[in-house]
C-alpha cells in the first residue's frame, strides 16, 4: 500500500512541474552568474511552445558543433533530423544562458518524467559554445536544474552521455553524477551511459 501512495505522489509531482509555465521561476526569480572570467550571464526558461524559432535553431547548430564529432565516431552516427525532432519535442523545457548583449550562449533541454518507477528531471541535452566553456557556467546550469528537480521533489537528476565523450563523462561525475542502475550493461553494447544524481 505504500508503495502505491509513494508511486500516486511521484506522478503528482511530475504533473504538478510540468503544468508550471516556468519550473525555475519558484525557485529563483531571476537566474544570473558571473564566470571566473568575470563575464555575466542571465539565464531564462522557456517551454518550447514559447522558444523563438532562431533560438531553437542554434541550439541546434550548437549540438552539431559540440557532439556531431562523437556521434559520427560511433556507429549510431550522427542524425540530424533524429536530432532536430527530439530538440522540438512539445513536452520540451529549455534553459538558456545569454551574454551580455542578449546572445545565447548554452542552454540544457530538460523534462519532468516517471522513469523507471522515480519521478525524475531528465537532462536530455547541455551544451555551451566553446568560447564560454571551462568558466563555471556548465556547473551553474546542472546546479539550477538540480534545485529545480529538488523544489518539485524528484527523486533524481538523470542525463545520457556518450561513451566516447571523456570531458563530459569527467565533468558530470565531479559534480556528482554516477552510473544510473538502468544504464545499459556490458552485454548490450550500448555507445553510451546513463549517470544520475539522486536527491531524496
Amino acid at each position: 500500500m505504500t508503495n502505491t501512495n509513494s508511486s500516486t505522489n511521484q506522478q503528482r509531482n511530475v504533473e504538478n512541474a510540468g503544468k508550471a509555465k516556468n519550473p525555475l521561476q519558484s525557485v529563483l526569480d531571476c537566474l544570473e552568474f558571473t564566470a571566473k572570467n568575470d563575464t555575466e550571464y542571465k539565464l531564462y526558461c522557456r517551454a518550447k511552445g514559447d522558444m523563438d524559432a532562431k533560438t531553437l535553431k542554434w541550439a541546434f547548430k550548437l549540438a552539431e558543433r559540440n557532439v556531431g564529432p562523437f556521434y559520427k565516431a560511433l556507429q549510431m552516427g550522427w542524425q540530424p533530423k533524429v536530432k532536430q525532432n527530439d530538440l522540438n519535442k512539445k513536452w520540451a523545457r529549455y534553459l538558456v544562458a545569454t551574454d551580455k548583449s542578449g546572445q545565447p550562449v548554452a542552454y540544457t533541454m530538460f523534462r519532468f518524467d516517471m522513469d523507471y518507477g522515480h519521478s525524475v528531471l531528465y537532462c536530455y541535452e547541455m551544451q555551451i559554445e566553446a568560447d564560454h566553456q571551462r568558466q563555471g557556467l556548465g556547473k551553474f546550469i546542472m546546479n539550477a536544474l538540480e534545485q529545480c528537480a529538488r523544489h518539485w521533489h524528484m527523486d533524481k537528476v538523470v542525463l545520457t552521455v556518450l561513451k566516447n565523450n571523456d570531458n563530459a563523462l569527467a565533468f558530470f561525475k565531479t559534480i556528482g553524477f554516477s552510473l544510473d542502475e538502468t544504464s545499459p550493461d556490458i552485454l548490450e553494447k550500448a555507445e553510451y551511459e546513463i549517470l544520475s544524481k539522486n536527491l531524496i
